[in-house]
């Protein structure tokens, strides 16, 4: 299967793409080198581009960023929202029947949360492009060890293994989970094939992930 991820670099796209790449023909676009052997490299504006002439046949995004980092909420939403709907638009031209995204728990179109609105409608954006396939991951807060600083994840990240027990009934949807997780349960995900509509937040996502280790 031809799979083109963008996010590689990422807190669960680094536990991802070596899992795809050992059963799967994988091409990774990036800013940054990932380790992959099949890798584009270039700004965000130009993901697109690479895929003129390819044909795939699922596409992943587990690109992602906080407005604290990205700088201003025209540049996060510039990430989030701008960079991942032209990635799928392209994908799709290239022949993708199966598009994943990592997106957000409690994720709403009408959200009155902008980030939460804002993820909520990039979700619905994905579900209108006409992939035969689509499922929407809603992780918690993601543990692991990331590249960059982000002092209130850093916090949460400290306090999940006291929180987490009392997140219980609908609150695990915001219960902190490992990204390695996340990433084994895209794993499994990339090779269902049932068509339509398929969202997954933790509890689904252990699952896959138990399925997949």
């Amino acid at each position: 299967m031809r799979i083109v991820l963008i996010g590689a670099t990422g807190l669960v796209g680094r536990s991802l793409w070596p899992l795809l790449e050992a059963r799967h023909d994988l091409l990774v676009l990036g800013r940054r080198p990932s380790g992959a052997k099949d890798e584009r490299l270039g700004s965000m504006a130009e993901w697109p581009g690479s895929l003129a002439g390819e044909r795939v046949d699922l596409a992943i995004s587990t690109l992602g960023t906080t407005r604290k980092a990205a700088g201003s909420w025209e540049a996060f939403e510039a990430v989030d929202c701008h960079a991942v709907l032209a990635f799928a638009r392209a994908a799709r031209a290239a022949g993708a029947r199966h598009f994943l995204l990592i997106s957000s728990s409690g994720a709403n179109a009408r959200s009155r949360n902008a980030y939460l609105r804002l993820k909520g409608e990039v979700e619905a954006a994905v579900e209108g492009m006409g992939f035969e396939r689509v499922d929407i991951v809603r992780p918690g807060l993601l543990l692991g060890d990331r590249q960059e600083r982000r002092i209130g994840e850093a916090i949460g990240q400290a306090l999940a293994p006291l929180l987490n027990p009392l997140l219980v009934g609908p609150l695990d949807r915001f219960a902190g989970i490992p990204a390695s997780d996340v990433a084994r349960a895209l794993a499994t995900l990339a090779e269902q094939q049932a068509p339509g509509l398929h969202v997954h937040d933790n509890r689904a996502i252990r699952r896959r992930a138990a399925a997949g280790a």
